[in-house]
């Protein structure tokens, strides 16, 4: 029988890409890096080169995280895509870009010690924000201070926001007017078809922030720096959620939009 092929993209088709079974089961990484790309905390499967092909690169951006690792995203939708290990034949890749169902499952969650201080899966040091929050991208190109604490998080599972973060966002209501940006050298932003946009930064791909069709500004809780002062309070969307996790943390859960 011939290996299944799963086709993965962005949210605005600049990069497409496939990979052939077998996949690595989901690993989900808290580390700052990630938090700070995805928004939230990233997951990634990870295959051989040999099984793994780009179909389209128009949109694509590499980011050199570290001396060890790049990071590529969409310079179009700021979508988090891929994470490559220096010298070796393998690349990580989002789940959360996948078009179809993946037959995978969470085998482990690591660096929880750098999560964020609003979600169960973080082993975090308890630890209190200042007067202001500050939030920045991955690069320092963009940064911006905001009021404290962050109040209810909210995780949304949507088809979009699992492409845009790689896996699911998490993210505060905030007023606009309220945002004093430092720096926003990088600032680039998506509209969606809804007539939502997204904020992120063009050279890390970091995403950053959100502003609903109807004006509403959210924030994402993984681009700040050091503590929330907030609480995961919903999931919404959740009858959109991947297939390789599961949500047992007693928040309460929304198919839809929370009422």
């Amino acid at each position: 029988m011939p290996n299944e092929v799963h086709r993965g993209a962005c949210l605005c088709g600049a990069v497409v890409f496939e990979v052939e079974t077998p996949l690595r089961d989901v690993v989900a990484c808290h580390c700052t890096q990630c938090r700070k790309t995805s928004g939230h905390y990233w997951a990634a499967s990870s295959v051989p080169h040999e099984r793994f092909r780009l179909i389209r690169a128009d949109g694509l951006v590499w980011y050199r995280s570290s001396p060890t690792a790049r990071r590529g995203h969409c310079g179009g939708c700021g979508a988090a895509l891929f994470w490559q290990p220096e010298g070796e034949a393998r690349i990580s890749f989002s789940p959360g870009a996948l078009e179809t169902a993946t037959g995978l499952q969470t085998e482990a969650h690591i660096f929880t010690e750098d999560g964020g201080d609003y979600y169960a899966e973080s082993t975090a040091a308890p630890a209190t924000p200042g007067a202001r929050l500050k939030a920045s991208c991955l690069c320092g190109d963009c940064v911006l201070d905001l009021p404290a604490p962050s109040g209810p998080i909210t995780a949304c599972h949507c088809v979009q926001c699992r492409k845009a973060s790689g896996h699911f966002s998490a993210s505060f209501d905030v007023s606009e007017q309220s945002v004093h940006w430092q720096r926003r050298d990088g600032l680039a932003e998506y509209r969606s078809a809804a007539g939502g946009t997204r904020g992120f930064c063009r050279s890390c791909g970091s995403s950053l922030w959100f502003r609903a069709a109807d004006g509403a500004f959210s924030v994402e809780a993984g681009a700040v720096d050091g503590p929330t002062g907030g609480k995961l309070a919903a999931h919404i969307f959740v009858a959109e959620r991947g297939d390789y996790y599961s949500l047992d943390d007693a928040v309460p859960q929304f198919a839809g939009a929370e009422p």
